[in-house]
């Protein structure tokens, strides 16, 4: 990913300047660090910052989006409404998966801020910047000033309304400057697990970090279902600060997929959507057949947050047509993100067309059992292989459990994850592999461990004949079949060739789905070997 950013000319200084900075992505996040605390991040330095930039993040309104699992779903979401409608959009979300460049974009077409554009940003603001991490004895962050930046952006192209996504919990994240003046709405979508200890060690005290985006008289949109504790600790800062709470999970609210269908090879479901709510804030609309892009329920619950807070935004006068709604959920799309590769680029990837790729950057307990959910829903029955890669600080067993607990894969492979270009923060694929291996046995799958793979330059073709021989299990069917890459071998496509070709062997009928997931890093740099096609 980082020679995929430094490719790109003019923006080469840019690069090894912010390299220089400090980058938690890299590092891992100290402990207490999104808190509300003595622990937690200094905003007092980002607003210092902001204040030599010309104070950016006051010139436009912005809906701050929170939240463990969902964020940059309904981020994409709510932005393509608001172009659909004819606005001009600002858009900051994180993380990326090729190029920084993603996690800004501006104006109608949604996509990375150009090469130009962020270039010349760059020489404007770099004295200014300059000064700012002298004055703060460099203590300045990567992800601070890249948020400074896209805030200067979006003021000087006059966007209508920026979507801010949240980085790391809410209250301390260098995200919250953004005032109830210039909020519009605030929009916590699920509350979940990671970043445990950076949040305060509980999903109560993660509650309070993402609840501080809830600002003073301005609404709060609630994705959800949250648990009955963590939802009252939301509704009770909003008490505090006067917030009228709209929850997609309201009563009033009505969602379920009708069917999945396919299109060019790639699946979809239709929905009916329907939000008719009178509280403090009356919504509606209805949408009988809504096409979307992303699968599974969990983003359906995403579409129906991003409706809520566009409705929202209609009740304050903005001019936000049903149309618009329905056009900017179905064109939504995100890479990485239940994405099934189509049959050229598993071509390139040198696939003969036996198997389909699915890529998702799941890495939580949740977004695994929404993967699971979206694998049993696209594809029941049929060979399954998952090729996985992982930070050191997930929960790999829970992880584990969840994919192990729908569909039983006839291959797993284990794979280290490049993180934020970096190795440090990457666990061992045979560490990984132990994890599977205690997963697989706590739920009573046969397995079969086969230990290293070389995913060199030449694919192990000897491995499917030797696991034809393999024999059944009680139930009639073959082990289940794990084996990790080399330890310390880059990733390479040849992994998911491999699996390929050990679902060939198990003899059973194809086309098998390949699944490669356990972090965003790991699906880039599948997009990467793509883009070099």
């Amino acid at each position: 990913m980082a020679g995929g950013e430094a490719a790109e000319g003019p923006l080469g200084g840019f690069f090894e300047y912010m390299e220089r900075l400090r980058n938690y992505e890299r590092s891992g996040v100290p402990r207490g660090a999104g808190t509300d605390s003595d622990d937690g991040f200094d905003l007092g330095r980002m607003r210092r910052l902001l204040r030599r930039l010309g104070d950016p993040h006051t010139h436009f309104p912005a809906m701050h989006i929170a939240g463990t699992k969902g964020k940059g779903s309904t981020a994409a979401f709510l932005s393509n409404i608001m172009r659909a409608q004819g606005y001009n959009v600002g858009c900051y979300s994180s993380p990326h998966l090729l190029t920084i460049r993603e996690r800004i974009s501006v104006g109608n077409d949604g996509g990375p801020v150009p090469v130009r554009l962020l270039s010349d940003l760059f020489d404007e603001a770099k004295e200014a910047i300059d000064e700012a991490i002298e004055s703060e004895n460099g203590s300045l962050t990567h992800f601070e000033v890249f948020t400074a930046l896209s805030f200067l952006l979006f003021s000087q192209e006059n966007v209508d309304i920026a979507i801010i996504e949240a980085g790391l919990g809410g209250a301390r994240d260098a995200t919250n400057v953004i005032g109830s003046t210039e909020l519009a709405a605030s929009v916590i979508t699920t509350v979940g697990r990671e970043h445990l200890a950076a949040l305060g060690g509980s999903l109560q005290s993660i509650a309070i970090a993402k609840s501080g985006i809830i600002k003073q008289g301005r609404p709060v949109v609630i994705g959800g279902p949250f648990s009955e504790d963590v939802e009252q600790i939301i509704r009770d800062r909003a008490f505090l600060t006067q917030s009228p709470v709209i929850s997609a999970c309201d009563p009033g609210i009505k969602s379920f997929t009708k069917c999945i269908d396919w299109d060019n090879g790639k699946p979809y479901q239709r929905c009916y959507i329907n939000i008719k709510i009178s509280n403090d804030v009356p919504l509606c609309i209805e949408m009988h057949d809504i096409n979307l892009q992303l699968l599974g329920h969990h983003q359906r619950q995403n579409a129906v947050t991003a409706a809520c807070a566009a409705l929202c935004l209609r009740s304050q006068g903005w001019d936000i047509s049903d149309a618009s709604i329905q056009a900017g959920l179905e064109e939504t799309q995100l890479p990485g993100r239940s994405q099934f590769l189509t049959a050229e680029e598993a071509s390139v990837l040198g696939l003969d067309g036996a198997s389909t790729v699915l890529i998702d950057g799941a890495h939580t307990e949740e977004s695994a059992k929404a993967l699971s959910g979206v694998i049993k829903t696209v594809r029941p029955e049929g060979p399954l292989a998952l090729v996985v890669g992982m930070a050191s600080d997930k929960e790999h067993l829970a992880f584990a459990e969840q994919l192990l607990s729908g569909q039983t894969p006839d291959v797993v492979l284990l794979t280290e994850a490049s993180i934020a270009g970096g190795t440090s923060r990457a666990m061992p694929a045979s560490s990984l592999k132990d994890v599977w291996i205690v997963a697989a046995r706590d739920r009573g799958i046969e397995y079969e461990d086969i230990g290293g793979i070389s995913a060199g330059a030449e694919t192990p073709e000897h491995i499917g004949g030797d696991l034809l021989g393999s024999p059944s299990s009680s139930s009639g069917r073959k082990p289940m079949v794990i084996g990790c890459q080399d330890e310390g071998a880059p990733f390479s496509s040849n992994l998911i060739i491999a699996a390929s070709q050990l679902l060939e062997s198990r003899g059973r009928a194809p086309p098998g789905l390949i699944c490669v997931t356990g972090s965003l890093h790991l699906v880039g740099a599948v997009l990467q070997q793509l883009g070099r096609h």
